[in-house]
């Protein structure tokens, strides 16, 4: 239905996918097209079915509805002034979200895109005579199942189509479920075992059809009192997972933060991930979207800064200091690494361009870093970098300690400028060309970690198996040795597992499909009572249900909007 899936023109690549090069898409007109090769067309056609990746898990697509919406993640209207957005992040995080939020429908949009372009891929590679043609198309009939799986998830409804002028047929429920797994399933055995972390393999399938495996209750009935997880899924859900662990191509990474490295596009974590290289035009800005606008991370751009963003709520923070009282949650080298000694020096000190980094994972109290005045960095006589306590200087604040606290809510003093301890776990590009842009860390969708607790907890909801869960949770934990790692748990159970998954997996885009797999999102955290099961899935934006008007019936709304 063209009002739903829009026709797009053939984008062509100029640059071979094969390997690890990432999928670059050019716009050629007819005549450019008819010179290229049958491997120039071939990729070219496959180039388009993975370019919005980065603008779906943009911070203000993917990543704000999948955390915001949850304990993880919070985002006042800070000082009054930043971040009201017609108090779109306010509703989100209430879950007193609307058919008119831009952030919904602009990740609609983004997916429906997508799946359209995956279908123009679907019918033109098996025209083009080129030996990667047959992967490629399984590359693209199983990235139109991925993003079926992600409106699944989030809306609650899937699109089928393969005849890019056919209408959609929408499919919700159980029956939408199947339909995602069968696609999944037809093109495992021919997808390759050894791309790249940016394309889909066979261990990026076996990942998520574990996922989809794992949430199938929650699909099949949806608003359900309690979810019914089924013994045969959760045999999938082992069964796919230990083919990923047993593979021998992916391994747990003993520094934690590299994972959300500049560099992380070759770490052997990664199952599958967004290709964010900042050479070939990454977009993620995660890095600077929860700190302080007074917090300037690279001493070459004097105006690469944090944009104070979300917090992470008291409650999740919490969960925290419960587990490792009455040691400091520091204890965890996921919780924090600190790069720089030079933080906790009270006094201003002086480091060396190349020997400066901000500290990573959750960030609290004083902050110290650059100091800015008029628009540059302070010097020291011996052409060091100057590092001090930081005030809120670009808030016109200038006597406001950057000093992040627990406390954050939407009262005026609980949502300053202040307020909040505020996450840093991406790493800003140092190969930008301003410090915001071409963020060039690749965004995991799967990678091992979450593949071991995805095995633990389907242990536990099969026959609760706490033995072999408690060891797999353990293998991820001991295996963060950079540092001294974690100590290893001595029990296990699904309330433990679900904060052990935040724990690992924090705003890594998937807490919002957890809480509702563990029956957490009806709960009570700061600034959010709602407990309405509908709210489990997100309405369909107005415009897309208006778009489809000229069918009636078509396109219908989600229970209770």
């Amino acid at each position: 239905m063209k009002k739903i899936i829009f026709s797009l023109l053939l984008l062509a690549s100029l640059t071979s996918i094969y390997s690890c090069t990432k999928l670059d898409e050019t716009v050629l007109d007819e005549a450019s097209v008819s010179g290229l090769s049958d491997k120039q067309l071939a990729d070219g056609n496959l180039a388009p079915v993975y370019a919005l990746l980065p603008t779906i898990f943009l911070h203000t697509n993917y990543f704000a509805i999948q955390e915001i919406s949850t304990d993880e993640a919070i985002l006042p209207y800070r000082g009054g002034t930043d971040w009201g957005d017609n108090g779109i992040y306010l509703a989100m995080h209430q879950h007193n979200y609307t058919t008119t939020d831009p952030n919904l429908l602009s990740t609609w949009n983004l997916l429906v895109q997508s799946l359209s372009r995956s279908i123009s891929a679907i019918n033109a590679l098996p025209k083009i005579n080129d030996a990667n043609s047959k992967v490629y198309l399984a590359e693209a009939r199983g990235m139109r199942a991925y993003y079926n799986m992600l409106l699944l998830d989030l809306f609650g409804l899937v699109f089928v189509k393969d005849d890019p002028q056919a209408t959609s047929v929408i499919l919700r429920g159980e029956t939408a479920y199947n339909y995602v797994l069968s696609e999944f399933l037809a093109v495992e055995p021919t997808l390759l075992p050894t791309v790249c972390p940016g394309r889909l393999s066979k261990g990026a399938v076996w990942g998520l059809l574990a996922r989809l495996y794992l949430n199938a209750a929650v699909y099949r009935d949806r608003y359900a009192a309690q979810f019914t997880f089924q013994s045969v899924d959760m045999d999938n859900v082992i069964s796919y997972c230990n083919k990923i662990i047993t593979s021998g191509q992916y391994q747990l990474s003993p520094d934690y933060f590299s994972l959300f490295n500049q560099a992380n596009h070759d770490n052997k974590e990664l199952v599958f991930a967004i290709d964010q290289r900042a050479e070939l035009n990454g977009t993620n800005r995660l890095a600077y979207f929860s700190l302080s606008g007074d917090q300037f991370p690279i001493p070459a751009y004097p105006a690469a800064n944090g944009t104070d963003g979300p917090a992470i709520t008291p409650d999740y923070y919490q969960s925290w200091v419960t587990a490792y009282s009455p040691s400091d949650p520091s204890v965890d080298p996921r919780f924090y690494k600190q790069n720089l000694t030079i933080y906790s020096n009270p006094a201003d000190s002086c480091v060396a361009e190349a020997d400066f980094n901000i500290n990573r994972g959750i960030l609290r109290g004083q902050q110290y870093g650059l100091i800015r005045v008029n628009g540059a960095f302070v010097k020291c006589p011996d052409g060091k970098y100057k590092v001090g306590k930081l005030f809120n200087v670009t808030r016109n604040r200038p006597t406001l300690p950057v000093n992040f606290t627990q406390q954050v809510n939407y009262t005026v003093a609980g949502s300053d400028y202040n307020t909040g301890y505020r996450v840093e776990k991406y790493e800003f590009s140092k190969k930008s060309t301003s410090g915001r842009n071409l963020g060039d860390a690749d965004i995991s969708i799967i990678r091992l970690a979450d593949v071991y607790l995805m095995r633990a907890e389907a242990s536990l909801r099969k026959n609760n198996d706490a033995a072999s869960a408690l060891s797999d949770v353990n293998t991820v934990r001991a295996a963060r040795k950079l540092t001294t790692p974690p100590p290893a748990l001595t029990t296990m159970s699904l309330d433990l597992l679900f904060r052990e998954r935040g724990f690992e997996l924090y705003w890594e885009m998937v807490r919002r499909t957890d809480m509702i797999r563990f029956g957490k999102y009806e709960g009570t955290w700061t600034e959010k009572s709602d407990n309405n099961t509908r709210k489990r899935l997100f309405p369909i934006p107005q415009t897309a249900i208006d778009g489809a008007s000229n069918l009636p019936g078509y396109l219908t709304q989600n229970e209770s909007y």
